[in-house]
């Protein structure tokens, strides 16, 4: 990997730190060539403390390593991407990150969704909202519902209405999310699995 040291005076260039799982940043550190060579040798990341004036790898003294797993430079080979497997929390503050964001995996719309349902479970009146009222039904009526809409998916895959097709997919998924929670899971959870099936 080519890298380019001599940008800044000080030989220092931007390390991003970032989750290989979640992808959330967590950090922001710079490197010199030492720091540079050291993470790649140890596989803990290591910067150039500027406060310390010295090479510092993260959880020397907290024990809170970063384990390298991917490294990536940017188009001008002046600043880095480093993806990593974070022992504990990374800011020195004790939250998993510089920001003080929770460093859990983030679907997006779908984690947004997932949290309407909860709040609706929890707060909503099961007479104004559909998915309360589902909650208030019970474990069969859900489960029943997540067959229903499948067997609609089913039948529309076969058809050629795509927009068809779509919203009754949108309406299993919908669903779906529902009966998680109503057992006590998310989405995540499936992932997970998933994901220890991979050879």
């Amino acid at each position: 990997m080519k890298l380019d040291f001599s940008k800044n005076t000080d030989g220092l260039i931007p390390a991003i730190i970032q989750d290989s799982e979640t992808k959330n940043v967590l950090m922001l550190g710079y490197m010199n060539s030492e720091a540079y060579d050291k993470t790649i040798e140890t596989r803990k990341v290591t910067f150039y403390s500027r406060s310390k004036q010295r090479l510092w790898t993260k959880g020397e003294e907290s024990g809170n390593f970063l384990h390298l797993i991917d490294v990536k430079n940017d188009c001008d080979n002046d600043t880095l991407l480093i993806q990593v497997k974070p022992e504990g929390p990374t800011c020195h503050k004790g939250t998993d990150s510089c920001w003080g964001l929770e460093n859990k995996t983030d679907y997006g719309f779908i984690s947004d969704l997932e949290n309407t349902i909860k709040i609706r479970r929890e707060n909503a009146d099961s007479e104004k909202s559909y998915v309360a009222s589902l909650f208030k039904l019970g474990i069969n009526k859900i489960a029943q519902k997540v067959g229903e809409e499948a067997i609609e998916v089913v039948i529309e895959a076969k058809d050629e209405n795509d927009d068809l097709f779509l919203s009754e997919s949108a309406d299993l998924l919908f669903h779906y999310l529902i009966l998680l929670q109503a057992k006590g899971f998310q989405l995540n959870d499936v992932v997970n699995v998933l994901k220890s099936r991979k050879k």
